[in-house]
């Protein structure tokens, strides 16, 4: 029982963290921006990689715990990216930060050369899509069997243990 924990942990912390790795490459090495939904899909994986990594190492059912809080965090991010798919087939409306990752500027002037410097990374618009899923579409789908995984391997583990 307890190996099984520890490959699935292990597993899905490499799976987040893959996951995590491949949206930073586009971004980095492909140059595709991202938006603001995208960024707030990046967060929960900086909670999930740490909590499965812990539950590979840590035993009984603090390891289980450990499992079950990056599952948690990997249906935050599945979430978000339904949210994310909602928007970009115009289901529903993104928020009021989609469009512009930027703050409040001081100044008209300050706006403005915000405005010409940056391009726009709208939220509704899908920057790359593969067999016609977006990258929010993947992230839902791997997020979603990764929090399966993670949450049903914890709660086995937890209800194994009867100390």
């Amino acid at each position: 029982m307890e190996t099984n924990l520890r490959i699935s942990a292990a597993a899905v912390a490499a799976g987040a963290a893959a996951t995590l790795g491949a949206a930073l490459a586009f971004q980095h090495l492909g140059g595709l921006a991202p938006c603001e939904l995208c960024y707030w899909q990046r967060y929960p994986y900086w909670g999930a990689i740490p909590l499965a990594m812990l539950g590979a190492v840590l035993p009984g059912r603090a390891g289980a715990l450990c499992l079950a809080g990056a599952a948690l965090c990997l249906a935050a991010t599945a979430g978000i990216g339904g949210f994310h798919v909602g928007v970009e087939q115009h289901w529903w409306q993104g928020t009021s930060a989609c469009g512009s990752s930027q703050g409040p500027a001081s100044s008209l002037e300050e706006l403005r050369a915000r405005l010409l410097a940056a391009p726009i990374v709208r939220c509704d618009s899908p920057a790359w899509t593969l067999a016609g899923l977006s990258m929010a579409a993947y992230n839902m789908l791997i997020a979603t069997a990764l929090g399966l995984t993670a949450g049903w391997t914890a709660l086995k583990r937890w209800k194994g243990d009867q100390t």
